[in-house]
């Protein structure tokens, strides 16, 4: 570890803009071994030297209460050559307790106080010469944002590696007086500190902080969020739309496919194995057609959509706006943020859950996601599905989507015992994403969609043309036409939805596209795909990650729910057609 340097902080402190401006947009996203916990690291120049900066998980404490907290906790025992603090200036006290709880580990430390314009509109003014002196290691003043601070701090961290060996440049040590294993001690002396380096004055707010308080009251958070809600569809919908008619589409259907179907003809007689790779639903062909230019660019959009939210600190404060009507369905307003990650994709939602502070809260938020939040990959096929059919279909379905939530959810709430804890949330403070730090974390969210998404679809793929060649595809349509064609009433080559959205959830609409459907089936199948089964990687996460009875309770109970809805949907409008 004598080339690391560990970036630490609390939640929300600008570290992921420190690392971006000191490393650059380029960075590795890695797992920490044995934890679904993600960390990134970066090249880092000081001096002659290169140094390997890992942007560590925020956490509040080294107590190892939460996985993050254990692998931030796990980093500093491994080691590091240095440690890079960043403080909120406008929330001190509590960032002082990491700050003192890092002194534990001897390992040359600078803190970067950060934030320290929000601070004065907050009429807070901090003494950074007494903060030094109190935490015995360096202290710069830095706002992250405009790059302020950035050069001093390169050179405190140079002078503190060349002083390596020095107990004074140790940033705290066996020896210092604020070193205590009694928690209680830590939040006093952190109380104490604060007291004495912090001075209050008049607040001076900023439109945005005050528009960032009005968010959270009724009027007018409701109507910003009507109105967040409504730009958010119509950059994912318009969007991806405009993208994948003016470039995917020609780039697929013109210069993509042709390629190969030409390179295939070439060399290979016109057998199964031909039609497998480049026939109707040949896998370089539908592969292109269904990944590339039907589900990514609405991928994209969505991604361009939530991690502005996210940067901006509107998602907590949408929690804490929707806190008493999540509360009346069992579970409380915090639940919202692990529900929009969902929109990305289940696996890490369900993940995400581990923050709820009760089991209860945590099985209902995963049974609301599995049941009605379908994953953008899938959202992205529902658009192309029912978008291209009539305008009214998309809103139908999500307010279809918005009823299935509430109804499961209540469900859900009054079958699983145990409490709904009151919500406890950090509010950030809202502000102008950095465009550096923003392209990062797009860029990386998009990377692992596609390591992450496109090997599963790709199977899907290779089973739909191993099927359809093969005559199985037809096979099990016959079986299977009394539920798909009498109950459903959809075509029984729509067989393959039900056999393919096992593997991925989008695969459970993308073979409909091909088909020559009614508006009534159109709907149909969008209903079944939405409450389907969420796909074989998400039943994996919820048998790790609760019982095995729970998973498969979920899994049966999405699919003879999505098979009995379609089929009354079907039945009832049938009786009026």
């Amino acid at each position: 570890m004598s080339k690391k340097i560990l970036l630490m902080g609390n939640p929300n402190v600008g570290k992921s803009i420190f690392f971006t401006e000191l490393t650059g947009i380029h960075a590795i996203s890695s797992n920490f071994a044995g934890t679904t916990v993600d960390y990134l690291e970066g090249r880092l120049q000081i001096g002659d030297e290169a140094y390997t900066l890992i942007d560590v998980p925020g956490t509040y404490s080294l107590n190892t209460t939460s996985e993050a907290e254990e692998v931030a906790a796990r980093f500093m025992e491994n080691g590091a050559a240095a440690v890079i603090c960043v403080l909120d200036a406008s929330n001190l006290e509590r960032n002082l307790r990491l700050a003192l709880e890092l002194q534990h580990y001897n390992i040359p430390t600078v803190y970067a106080l950060n934030l320290v314009d929000v601070a004065e509109r907050h009429g807070v003014e901090v003494n950074d010469k007494v903060l030094a002196g109190e935490l015995g290691a360096p202290v710069v003043r830095t706002i992250a944002v405009k790059k302020q601070g950035l050069d001093e701090l390169i050179e405190q961290l140079e002078t503190i590696l060349a002083s390596e060996g020095d107990p004074a440049a140790c940033g705290g040590c066996a020896g210092c007086p604020s070193r205590s294993d009694n928690q209680g001690d830590v939040w006093e002396r952190a109380r104490e500190i604060n007291r004495r380096v912090s001075k209050k004055h008049v607040p001076n707010l900023s439109w945005l902080d005050r528009l960032g308080v009005a968010m959270m009251r009724p009027m007018p958070g409701l109507p910003i969020a009507a109105l967040v809600m409504a730009l958010t569809i119509g950059v994912v919908m318009g969007g991806g739309r405009v993208l994948r008619a003016l470039v995917l589409l020609p780039l697929v259907n013109d210069i993509i496919v042709p390629f190969f179907r030409n390179l295939f003809t070439a060399f290979l007689p016109e057998r199964m194995f031909l039609n497998i790779l480049i026939g109707e639903f040949g896998v370089f062909v539908i592969s292109f057609e269904w990944i590339l230019a039907l589900i990514f660019p609405y991928v994209l959009f969505f991604y361009v959509a939530f991690t502005f939210l996210e940067d901006t600190g509107y998602l907590p404060r949408l929690s804490v706006l929707f806190d008493n009507v999540m509360r009346k369905l069992g579970v409380q307003g915090g639940s919202l943020l692990h529900m929009a990650m969902g929109y990305g994709c289940a696996v890490p939602a369900i993940l995400g859950s581990r923050a709820a502070t009760s089991q209860k809260e945590r099985i209902v938020i995963t049974t609301a996601i599995c049941f009605a939040i379908p994953c953008i990959s899938q959202l992205g096929a529902l658009i192309s599905l029912l978008g291209g059919r009539a305008w009214w279909m998309m809103p139908a379905m999500m307010l279809f989507s918005l009823a299935l939530f509430v109804i499961v959810t209540l469900i859900a709430g009054k079958l699983v015992k145990g409490k709904v804890d009151p919500l406890l949330i950090e509010v950030p403070n809202l502000l102008v994403p950095n465009p550096k730090a923003y392209g990062r974390k797009l860029l990386t969210r998009m990377r692992h969609f596609l390591k992450d998404a496109e090997g599963p679809m790709l199977i899907a793929i290779v089973i739909a043309a191993v099927f359809s060649e093969s005559g199985l595809l037809a096979m099990l349509a016959t079986a299977a036409q009394p539920l798909v064609s009498g109950w459903l009433g959809m075509p029984a080559e729509a067989v393959s939805a039900l056999i393919l959205g096992i593997v991925r959830r989008e695969m459970s609409v993308v073979p409909l596209l091909a088909l020559d459907l009614t508006t009534l089936q159109v709907f149909i199948g969008g209903v079944v795909s939405l409450m389907y089964l969420p796909c074989l990687s998400v039943f994996a996460i919820l048998a790790k990650e609760f019982k095995v009875r729970i998973a498969v309770t979920i899994a049966a109970s999405t699919i003879v729910l999505a098979l009995f809805v379609g089929g009354v949907i079907n039945q009832v409008a049938r009786l009026f057609v």
